[in-house]
This record gives structure tokens, sequence and C-alpha cells, in this order.
């Protein structure tokens, strides 16, 4: 069997009872960081004879197969990741897809989420949402991702770094608008949990200090009715970075017009207008 288990994404004593159980009758844990892994073990109480390894971006290739062989001779392994559930941006997808192609039992001891502890302190709609997680961290293609995103009406989830966390919110402030409203979630759950709610104008103002911690941000949805003029002034703004990397206008133009859908002679006339050339 495998067990996903969802770890607190920061005050211990949120652990719940299953996960307890889970980690005291394993045969083997396989965690994202082992030192981590032995902490929370410490702070919620819990001794196990399970045997404990690193389950990682870096080894899970290479770890996968023989997690599978145990499992296929009756072990019983639990995936934990730093915090939060596995597989949600965090390693857990690959070891999952393989168990169930091995006729392996997947199951799961739910725990707490940085997505909906984010969603239902934001103050935003939450009825409709979607999971962005991370976004590329070149411009040129986060820009890209943002303006196929500009028209989207349900609430949107990302995870961020706390470095990248201002140039991350200067391109939502081009891609959406400065009136879009959003929410910093900054170290949910812990003793400095922080939550900076405004438009994204005020919060690219707010993150020109010194930020640190664990990130989320939750934007709004698109405004129907403004989402032909978002959807152009973002059309030109992604021209500007195609052409400022080196691209033809005419190229430019015609990659944007086919990612966002608008016009391609529209485009190209409001481009030489404005200049973006």
């Amino acid at each position: 069997m495998l067990i996903l288990a969802g770890t607190p994404i920061g005050d211990a004593s949120y652990a719940t009872a299953a996960l307890r159980e889970v980690l005291r009758s394993a045969d083997i844990i396989a965690a994202e960081d082992t030192r981590k892994l032995r902490t929370l073990l410490l702070r919620i109480g819990v001794t196990t004879d399970a045997e404990v390894v690193s389950y990682f971006d870096g080894n899970e290739v290479e770890r996968t197969p023989g997690l599978i062989r145990r499992m296929s001779d009756g072990a019983r392994v639990v995936l934990v990741s730093d915090a939060g559930m596995p597989s949600v941006s965090d390693p857990g997808y690959r070891l999952v897809s393989a168990a169930i192609a091995a006729g392996i039992r997947v199951t799961c001891a739910p725990g707490p989420s940085a997505v909906l502890t984010a969603l239902a302190v934001s103050g935003l709609p939450v009825d409709r949402f979607c999971f962005e997680g991370f976004l590329p961290r070149k411009p040129g293609e986060r820009a890209t991702r943002l303006a196929e995103l500009a028209a989207e009406p349900r609430t949107m989830v990302f995870f961020e770094s706390p470095r990248r966390l201002p140039a991350f919110l200067t391109a939502c402030e081009t891609a959406f608008g400065g009136i879009r409203r959003a929410a910093i979630c900054r170290e949910l759950t812990k003793p400095y949990e922080e939550v900076i709610r405004g438009s994204l104008s005020a919060l690219v103002a707010w993150a020109g200090g010194e930020i640190r911690g664990e990130i989320t941000v939750v934007i709004a949805g698109a405004d129907p009715h403004a989402v032909t003029t978002a959807k152009s002034a973002t059309a030109l703004e992604l021209v500007r970075t195609k052409i400022s990397a080196g691209m033809k206008l005419s190229t430019a133009v015609s990659e944007v017009s086919e990612t966002l859908g608008v016009r391609r002679k529209d485009l190209y006339q409001s481009a030489l207008k404005m200049k973006v050339a």
C-alpha cells in the first residue's frame, strides 16, 4: 500500500490523528527531507520503527522502482512532503503513477493545504478557482503564461518564493491590470502569519521591502466585461516583451494573436500606433 500523508503547513499542533497513526504503522516513510520529518515526529510525539528514506525531486527516478518492489512484497509505504499534500507542487506524482501501474493500492491521509487555506482567508470568491502553482522563472515564459490567464474568470492560486515575489507581482500587474484584487498569504498557520490584501498595484508597492517565509498568492478572476480591454493591453505588452528579446514585430504579433485569440491585423495596427517596435 502507498499512503499519501498531508503534513502541517506550519503549526505542528494541526497534525491529524490519521497522520500520527500512518506514521506509527508505516514500514517505510519516504520523506522529501528526512531531517524535517524527524523534527515533525518529535514535535507531534510520534515514535516509529519505520525505515526512513529520502524522496525528492533529485532522486525520484532512481528511488521509485525500489519503493515499488518493496510495496509489491507487502510493505506499507507512507509518502510525506516538507509541508502540505504530496504531489501538489511537491514530489509524489511519479510514485503514485508507478504504484497504480503496478496494481498497488494508493490511498490518502489528507491534511492541511496551503492552497485551500490561502483561498479561505483571502477574502476573494472561492466558489470556483484554479491552482497554477509556480510559474516559469524566465520573464518571457512567465509573461506568456500570465497572458493566457488574463481572461480567466476563476480565482487563481500561485506559489512563489520571497525572492521572486516582487518580479512576479509586477508581471501580474502588467498582465491583469493594477486594479485586480489579490492577497499575499505569508507563513500560513505559523506564528508570524500575515495576509496582505489589496489591488495588484498596492501589493507591488508593498513587496518593495524585505520579504521572508512561505508565500501563496491568490488573485481574483477577470471581470467578464473588462476582459476585452485587458486582453488588448496584455497583448501589446506581450508583443513588447518578445520584441525586447529580439523577435521581429510580425513574428511577435503572430505568436501573441494566436496565444490570446485576438485579431492579428488589429494587434499589428495597435502595435504600430504604440510604437512598440
